[in-house]
């Protein structure tokens, strides 16, 4: 029985940001992490997930750590409307 890759969910525009703030186009970045441009394209639209190992080789060419490209985590415990005392 054959598994599918590992696909984490990625915040397209947190890759989006990163790569603009790393100064590198999508052709440029795709080449470096070794996927086509179309493929990040997609990625950074949302239109489709990126392999952990895409995932790693973004973040390293980017100097961050994996989780700065998935989307934040809900913070448990905040109330709606509560004002600080």
């Amino acid at each position: 029985m054959k598994t599918a890759p590992s696909q984490l969910v990625q915040d397209p525009s947190r890759v989006l940001r990163k790569r603009i703030e790393a100064g590198l186009a999508q052709n440029q970045l795709a080449a470096r992490i070794g996927i086509s441009a179309a493929q990040l394209c997609r990625i950074e639209k949302g239109k489709s997930g990126a392999s952990a190992p895409v995932l790693s080789r973004m973040a390293n060419e980017f100097g961050c750590e994996v989780a700065e490209l998935l989307p934040p985590e809900p913070r448990a415990g905040l109330a709606v409307g509560s004002a600080a005392a």
